[in-house]
């Protein structure tokens, strides 16, 4: 992530953001593709979830990157 590969996909993104404390925060099966993941100690992230297809694009992984690297996670 710290390289902001070209492709990116979304369970990349979420493994990544498991790995450094974060939960998916769902509110069911019809939550709609804005997935909120919280934190005990940082600020959640809110991220949209790519459809059609599973790539993210490069400023979203960029923006998460800058983010955790910000809060010392990554």
């Amino acid at each position: 992530m710290k390289t902001r590969p070209k492709s990116f996909d979304w369970l990349d993104m979420k493994r990544v953001l498991s790995i450094v404390g974060y939960k998916e925060n769902t509110r069911g099966k019809t939550s709609g593709s804005r997935i909120r993941f919280t934190h005990d100690t940082v600020v959640p992230i809110v991220l949209h979830k790519p459809h059609p297809g599973n790539d993210l694009k490069q400023y979203v992984v960029k923006l998460v990157a800058d983010m955790l690297e910000q809060e010392g996670l990554l």
